[in-house]
Parts: C-alpha cells; sequence; structure tokens
C-alpha cells in the first residue's frame, strides 16, 4: 500500500487545479478516497475525527450484502440444473450462477457510476458513493432473465430521476434500486413475471446445457398462490413439481429474485449491519414485527382470491422479498425515519402494508417494493409529526 500511496502522490499534481489533467479532478479524488482513508480536516471548532466515512459504510453494506450474493449465486445454479433434470455438483452451480449474475452486476456498475462520473465531471464536483450498494443490491432483486439492456435503461431512469435529479447522494427521497425495480415492473411486467424470469433454463457458455422437463414451472411459491383459485386445495412446488416447505424457504432452496430466497443469508448480513452500527434496529424489527402481526389477522380471514390460510404467519416473512426489504431496503438511512419513535412507526407500516398489498391485491403477488417505496415518500412526515409532537409535549410541561 505504501508503493501504491507513493505513486498516487506522484500524479496527484496533474490532476490538480492547473495541471494537464484538471479537468479529472473528481475522477482522482474518487479514487483516492476510495483507496485511502481522506486526511482532509476542519481549521476550525470542535471536530471529531475517525477513519470511517461514507465510502467506508458502504463498504461495509456491500460486505454484508455477500452472503446473499454468494447464496444466489449458487441457487441460480441450482434451480437451472433442476429444471433441465441434470445432476451437478454444488461447484458447478455455483459457477453456473456466478457467469449468469456477473454480466447484470457488470451492467448496473457500468451504467450507474457512468452517470455519476459524468454527472461530477459537468458540475465538477467530488464523485459521490452511493451507488456501491444500489449497484449490487439491483441485481439482487431483479429476475434473473431479465434482459441486461432492460437493466440498463431502469437503472439509468432511477439514477436519473431518483437521485441526481434531487441532488445525488444523501439527498433522494426514494430508493435508487427500489425504483428501478419498479420502474421495470411497470415498464415490462411480462419479463417480472410468470415462470421465464426466475429461472435460467438456458444455458450459458456451453455450461448447464440440456432440456428442460415436461413439470417445469418457474412461477414462484407467491406467483402459485396468487394465480390459483381461491376455492381450490393448493400444494406449493419447486419448478419440477416437488413439494416445498417453510424450511425450504427459510434456506432459500426455491426459485425468486436471486437475493431475495435466502432467509439465512439475508439474516447474516442483518448481524453485520446491527452489530456494526450502520442499520437501525429499530427499523428493522419494526418491519418484522409489522409484518408478523398483519399475517396473523390474514392467517385468521383469508381473501376468497388468495390461500393466505396456506401459510403460517411466519411463512408469510420468509417468501418473497420481505425478509430482504426490511433488512436492506427499509434501513437505509437516507429515505428512512430519522427519530426513533418515528423508526418505529415507519418500520411497522412498512410490514403491514407489505402483506396487506400481497394478500388483497390479485395483481400483484408481492408488497415488500410498493410498501417501502410508499413509506419513503411518508418519511418525512412522520418525522415531523413526531418532532412537533415533542415539541408541544416539552412547552406544556415548561408550562406546569
Amino acid at each position: 500500500m505504501k508503493a501504491l500511496r507513493k505513486y498516487m502522490d506522484k500524479i496527484k499534481p496533474a490532476f490538480m487545479p492547473g495541471g494537464r489533467l484538471a479537468k479529472l479532478q473528481s475522477v482522482f479524488d474518487g479514487m483516492e478516497t476510495f483507496l485511502f482513508t481522506p486526511n482532509t480536516t476542519s481549521h476550525s471548532g470542535t471536530h471529531i475525527h475517525d477513519g470511517n466515512d461514507l465510502k467506508r459504510t458502504m463498504i461495509t453494506v456491500v460486505v454484508a450484502l455477500m452472503p446473499c450474493l454468494l447464496f444466489a449465486m449458487y441457487n441460480i445454479g441450482y434451480q437451472h440444473y433442476l429444471a433441465i433434470g441434470q445432476q451437478a455438483s454444488w461447484l458447478e452451480m455455483f459457477w453456473f450462477g456466478l457467469i449468469a449474475m456477473l454480466p447484470c452486476i457488470v451492467v448496473s456498475y457500468a451504467v450507474g457510476l457512468g452517470i455519476e462520473f459524468i454527472g461530477a465531471q459537468i458540475h465538477h464536483k467530488e464523485i459521490q458513493e452511493g451507488f456501491l450498494v444500489s449497484g449490487i443490491l439491483i441485481p439482487l432483486i431483479v429476475p434473473i432473465g431479465t434482459p441486461l439492456w432492460m437493466v440498463a435503461v431502469a437503472t439509468a431512469f432511477a439514477v436519473i430521476f431518483a437521485k441526481e435529479v434531487f441532488g445525488g447522494t444523501g439527498m433522494n427521497i426514494f430508493n435508487v434500486a427500489l425504483i428501478t425495480r419498479a420502474f421495470l415492473f411497470f415498464a415490462y411486467p411480462s419479463h417480472m413475471s410468470g415462470d421465464k424470469p426466475f429461472v435460467m433454463t438456458d444455458g450459458i457458455l456451453g455450461i448447464g446445457e440440456g432440456t428442460v422437463v415436461n413439470s417445469y414451472t418457474g412461477a414462484t411459491p407467491l406467483g402459485q398462490i396468487a394465480t390459483h383459485a381461491g376455492g381450490e386445495t393448493l400444494a406449493l412446488t419447486d419448478v419440477v413439481g416437488n413439494p416445498i416447505t417453510t424450511y425450504d424457504a427459510f434456506m432459500g432452496w426455491i426459485a425468486g429474485s436471486p437475493g431475495e430466497t435466502s432467509m439465512v443469508a439475508i439474516l447474516i448480513g442483518a448481524v453485520i449491519l446491527l452489530g456494526t452500527g450502520i442499520a437501525s434496529w429499530r427499523i428493522m424489527c419494526s418491519v418484522f414485527a409489522g409484518g408478523l402481526a398483519m399475517a396473523c389477522l390474514v392467517h385468521a380471514f383469508p381473501s376468497p382470491t388468495y390461500a393466505a390460510s396456506l401459510l403460517a404467519p411466519f411463512a408469510q416473512l420468509c417468501y418473497g422479498g420481505f425478509a430482504f426489504a426490511a433488512v436492506f431496503m427499509a434501513t437505509d438511512p437516507v429515505t428512512g425515519a430519522r427519530t426513533h419513535i418515528g423508526q418505529y412507526i415507519y418500520g411497522f407500516l412498512i410490514g403491514v402494508i407489505a402483506i396487506l398489498i400481497r394478500v388483497y391485491n390479485s395483481g400483484y403477488p408481492e408488497g415488500a417494493m410498493l410498501a417501502v417505496l410508499l413509506m419513503n415518500a411518508f418519511a418525512p412526515l412522520i418525522d415531523h409529526c413526531v418532532v412537533s409532537f415533542n415539541i408541544k409535549r416539552r412547552l406544556a410541561r415548561a408550562k406546569q
């Protein structure tokens, strides 16, 4: 690292004002602060300094996402080989998933970071680092069968209209990754639901080629529940018709968006986020509490068109993107509530609304995405009401 530091110091003058590469100063600054802790200090007042900054906070979140990413790669291969009826080792499954996910990751980062780099150059600002997390979240929440050009278009839309127009990192009111997912859902609905998007049945670079078995169905468990007739009995099955249980869903051996299937991997990420103090435990726990409360209610009073009685309340939390949204989406410090009481309210309502949409909206089998985005819009209002209430309470106390 000392050699790299010396090299960076050597070329730095060329990027400073007056240097031949001065127009690329923001690019150099972004690379330098990514590799090394910034040594900028304040010149007045009292301040506390440590080695942590926004980049390192974002990197911690990326590390917390690694269990979900690694399991996603394995599960993509597992679902593929299951669908074509071939046996494969765990290494072959993981390798298939790695090759399948890598292009989506590259496209996500290339488009998102490219737009941020261009914006920084145009406005002569520092390169923001918020997309370090969004760039890995997007491949984890979009179906693996999503065409790359759609991912590129949706990512560009989200970065420009959900982030840059609000002022960049720290100023956006909606979660960028979820806006990407929402754009895909409303612009290309046929590619976001059904059988094909969630399981890759085609080989990649000569890997995993085969014929899809006759009983194949790539529909997710929530998709199966949402499309069946209310009066009929239904047994949830995997892609080849084998029955699946809540344990299968908890471990992640089911079809779904890559990062959302394994609750075990998600909970490992939750431990990392809570242990490092990055995420709010109030929001995280409140989302699960709200979801569980609503799941108990709909289990007792199922909809005629939705077999909520088939899923125990805890099972509702294991299927779909609920757990992933609770741990990684709702806890976004930029778009979520910031007061302590507001975080309880914000998280609880996300859990309630997610299950409510899932059960009572027959046109959309999953509600976590819309629930988080809806509460993103109400987070400032919740904080305002909490602060106003506290002010009134203290003024009343002072008059006594």
